[in-house]
Formats: structure tokens, C-alpha cells, sequence
């Protein structure tokens, strides 16, 4: 199983670095999957959600509000404004589904873009 690392961060510092079968991005021109070995390229980022599989086939959620992404054949790097971890449970839960429904809204993002990335929260939410 080959694996890539992935790091996501932001001006208050690292949320996330570790080795994770793949990652699907809201690139500016759209949503977008990288596994290990992807040709190399430098993506804007929109506000939306990060989704992780870890190598331990567990799905992580981020919520994002902008940024950009480096990615090569062993790496991918996020350097975004703000995120929101949504993983944990029950009251913890909650609060990070809020904080990142707060996130979103403050992004200044179009409106369909914001709408699109509230309901994959909420229904990560929901999920859980």
C-alpha cells in the first residue's frame, strides 16, 4: 500500500502532518483527488472541505476557507488561512461542526460555494 505524506497548515501552525492513502481538495476549479505518485502541481484552494484517508482507512474532514496546495509524488502541502479540524465526538463534535460552519461564512466566498461546503459539514456531522 503506498502512502503519501500530507501536511495542512496555517498561520497558527501545523494542523495536520502524516502519511494517508489520499486527499480530496475544493481547487479552485473544482474538487479534486490526489493519491501517492500524482504529478506535481500548485492548485489555489476555495473555501471547502478537506477530505483524509488515513492509512488506516479512517476518513478525516477539514473545513477550509482558502489557500493553496503544492503537490508532488511523495508530498502534498495545504497552506490555508483557517481551519477546522471536524473530528471527534459527541459535545467536541459539535463545536468543531460550528466552528467550521463559522469559518466558512466568514470566508466572502461565493454564496454557492459557501452553501456547497455547509451541507458536506453538516452532513459529516451527521454522519459521525
Amino acid at each position: 500500500m503506498k502512502l503519501m505524506k500530507l501536511e495542512i497548515v496555517t498561520p497558527l501552525g501545523v494542523i495536520f502532518d502524516d502519511e494517508v492513502k489520499q486527499v480530496t481538495l475544493p481547487g479552485s476549479e473544482g474538487e479534486f483527488g490526489v493519491l501517492p505518485e500524482h504529478s506535481s502541481l500548485v492548485s489555489l484552494l476555495n473555501t471547502g472541505v478537506i477530505v483524509i484517508e488515513t492509512k488506516d482507512k479512517e476518513e478525516l474532514s477539514v473545513a477550509i476557507n482558502a489557500g493553496y496546495v503544492k503537490v508532488e509524488e511523495e508530498k502534498t502541502l495545504c497552506i490555508v488561512d483557517g481551519a477546522v479540524a471536524i473530528s471527534g465526538e459527541g459535545s467536541e463534535l459539535a463545536r468543531a461542526i460550528e466552528d467550521a460552519k463559522e469559518l466558512l461564512l466568514k470566508a466572502g466566498e461565493s454564496s454557492m460555494a459557501i452553501a456547497s461546503a455547509i451541507g458536506k459539514v453538516e452532513h459529516i456531522g451527521k454522519t459521525l
